[in-house]
């Protein structure tokens, strides 16, 4: 699906942002990239759906060179949303924003506004077609936002922080869709420091540090190794800070679980439960 084979970037020519990355999305896995600011997450997404190109290296998508794809033809494959709604929405509804990546690309007047329908539904938000962006809270911009990347179907959907500005139930509301769109065989990548969400939602983490790639693997693994936290200034899991206090106490129990269900099964086990 997605090969990003040595990439390196510098901004200006002068800032290196990328390091010789190397990677590989397969259709439909759920993949998230964490590290400290700076790191170079965003630019790596941004290399993935064109907004940028490598100054060395390559990305292939589908096994097309981006090189040789325009950014149209890339949106069609990877679809960004924006840690800030405000730097991706810019007409003056929301029905606006939804259906004009669609004309641009060419699609009937019927199905822009069957998926126009079929995504505002989807995200919770038809009732506010006719507003304005930017009377909209900083929430409801982001799904906005999202919807306006959605109707176009990319096979991978690439967001930036997306849980920024959502409450609990947005946040569940989110990970259901990114559950449902992985089901139809899209692959999700997702940019954020929320570590918990990521837990949740995401089989397998990539971790940078200055540019470079220093852990890719299962998500369980990747962010209870001590050496990768504290390299790129992350905070182990709430649920493997407890496992690990238990661990002091009960030797059995493994300091490196993150997920509840695991926890209940040993505390469980502990109390002599079935």
């Amino acid at each position: 699906m997605i090969i990003v084979d040595d990439v390196h970037f510098a901004y200006d020519g002068i800032y290196p942002a990328l390091s010789g990355v190397s990677l590989h999305i397969s259709e439909g896995e759920r993949v998230a990239i964490m590290g400290a600011n700076g790191a170079g997450k965003t630019t790596l997404v941004k290399q993935m759906n064109g907004l940028l190109r490598p100054q060395l290296g390559h990305v292939f998508l589908r096994g097309a060179d981006t090189s040789t794809m325009s950014v149209a033809e890339i949106a069609r494959v990877v679809g960004l949303v924006w840690q800030n709604p405000d730097h991706q929405l810019f007409l003056d509804t929301v029905e606006k924003e939804v259906t004009f990546g669609l004309k641009n690309l060419g699609y009937s007047d019927e199905e822009i506004n069957q998926r126009c329908s079929r995504t505002l539904s989807r995200l919770g938000i038809t009732e506010l077609m006719e507003r304005s962006p930017f009377s909209l809270s900083g929430g409801e911009r982001k799904r906005v936002a999202l919807a306006s990347v959605l109707a176009i179907e990319p096979k991978v959907l690439a967001l930036d922080e997306p849980t920024i500005g959502q409450d609990a139930k947005q946040k569940q509301n989110l990970s259901e869709l990114l559950l449902e769109l992985n089901d139809r065989g899209c692959a999700v990548l997702c940019v954020t420091h929320d570590i918990e969400f990521v837990i949740e939602n995401f089989p397998r983490t990539i971790v940078m540090a200055e540019g470079k790639i220093v852990a890719d693997g299962p998500t369980g693994t990747v962010l209870t190794n001590d050496v990768v936290i504290e390299r790129c200034s992350l905070t182990p899991p709430e649920l493997t800070k407890a496992a690990r206090a238990l661990n002091g106490i009960f030797p059995e129990v493994s300091p490196r679980l993150t997920l509840l269900q695991e926890l209940e099964d040993v505390i469980v086990e502990l109390i002599g439960g079935t």
